[in-house]
């Protein structure tokens, strides 16, 4: 259950490692967090995440190796999860890849791996844990969308394609979960400063992941719908959405 001031105290992302889930699990330990559940592939990385908030004061943080592509253990991780943890306030969707748009405009499988990994498996990890939150009649999923799916560039499409879809259902399952007392926050950060986007020039309104972490905190004080990171890029791409198809093509990747 929230505490007094609407901030949760137990926690699961599905993608611990990730470097902005670890900014908002650090905002949130600050705020009194008592409880968390890392999944993730990278064991080492998990350990190494979970040891800092420990350090932070939050009392329990466990850590689960898994898999978002091995979608017949979504249901599984949700239930033990929620066992574990008695009632689950937040899903925090951090899962991710960038790809490679060139090996994968020739390679299926590398095209099936990005759309996999940051659509089609975490969309039925949603669905698994959707359930959970839906028999609670409380809880929120946060899920870490981007600009990218906002509008499809040539440059990063498969990528863009995957967000583009994983945002689309992440709508859906929200006006789905809206009757149960449950609810999802869709993030649509643009660039940000992390390992992923590591030896490639940043974008304009590039941002960090502290400071879209404040921003998907403010989100959860409102229980916001969307979540823009930062808030001018809303303003951007409803101009953006709105230019023709010879125009959008000139847009620098």
């Amino acid at each position: 259950m929230n505490n007094a001031l609407g901030m949760p105290q137990t926690a699961v992302v599905l993608g611990g490692t990730s470097d902005i889930a670890r900014s908002v699990m650090r905002a949130l330990a600050a705020r009194r967090m008592r409880h968390v559940v890392l999944a993730g592939r990278d064991e080492a990385g998990l350990e190494g995440a979970a040891k800092e908030l420990k350090a932070l004061g939050v009392a329990s943080v466990e850590t689960i190796t898994w898999d978002v592509i091995d979608e017949e253990a979504h249901t599984a991780l949700a239930q033990d999860v929620a066992g574990r943890m008695g009632q689950v306030d937040l899903v925090l969707v951090a899962v991710g890849v960038l790809g490679n748009q060139d090996v994968c405009e020739s390679d299926p499988s590398a095209t099936a791996s990005v759309l996999s990994t940051n659509f089609t498996g975490l969309a039925a990890a949603m669905v698994a844990f959707a359930q959970i939150l839906r028999s609670q009649g409380q809880g929120r999923l946060v899920v870490l969308s981007s600009v990218a799916g906002v509008r499809v560039r040539r440059s990063n499409f498969v990528y863009g394609a995957s967000k583009a879809g994983l945002d689309a259902f992440a709508q859906g399952l929200a006006e789905a979960l809206r009757p149960t007392g449950a609810g999802v926050t869709i993030v649509r950060p643009g660039w940000v400063a992390t390992r992923m986007t590591a030896g490639r020039s940043p974008a304009p309104m590039a941002t960090t992941p502290e400071s879209v972490a404040a921003d998907i905190i403010r989100g959860l004080e409102r229980r916001a719908d969307v979540v823009w990171s930062p808030a001018s890029l809303k303003v951007l791409f409803a101009v953006l959405r709105l230019l023709p198809k010879s125009v959008w093509r000139l847009v620098p990747g």
